[in-house]
């Protein structure tokens, strides 16, 4: 009996250790990717490379400018890929004037084209439950209606309702 109580109690700890060693090992990849990021907007800001305001570049784009919340912390934009990534200094979320809820992440990676945010990572939006967003997308820069594809579902909304950014409320988790 004492033998099978101490094997069920080693590998009771071993799994609890393993799960330890997993959450600090994403945290360190989390703090890594973050000093990264900032050294590279560091040396641009070095080398005298000004970024415009992100609603600017959405508007560029014929996105909506308020998409993103106010307080994002900032953004990278690779022109030649149209790789956009945006960061926030916590997961958060929006509630747009039309009710529609969007949440994000610390980080969102899309990419962007005219009209269009495509293979989007990090946003989720409450269609009844939190869905992922895969893709925002205005038909044409006359359209009332943004387009948000999630896994399976087309949802309009009308895009004045993302004309202005909002503050974002900070949530526990994504």
């Amino acid at each position: 009996m004492d033998k099978a109580l101490t094997k069920l109690g080693s590998t009771w700890i071993s799994k609890k250790a393993k799960a330890e060693i997993s959450h600090i090992t994403d945290d360190l990849s989390s703090l890594s990717n973050t000093v990264e990021e900032k050294a590279k907007l560091f040396i641009n800001k070095l080398k005298g490379k000004t970024q415009k305001a992100l609603p600017d570049l959405l508007r560029e784009y014929s996105i909506p400018p308020g998409l993103f919340p106010r307080n994002i912390t900032c953004y990278e934009f690779d022109a030649s890929k149209g790789k956009l990534i945006v960061y926030l200094s916590s997961p958060c979320e929006v509630c747009f004037k039309d009710s529609s809820i969007v949440r994000y992440a610390n980080r969102v990676k899309g990419t962007l084209s005219k009209g269009k945010l495509s293979v989007t990572d990090g946003m989720k939006t409450k269609v009844l439950v939190w869905v992922k967003v895969t893709s925002v997308v205005v038909e044409s820069y006359k359209s009332d209606k943004v387009w948000f594809t999630t896994t399976g579902v087309k949802k309009s909304r009308p895009k004045d309702a993302y004309e202005m950014p909002r503050d974002a409320i900070k949530v526990e988790e994504f």
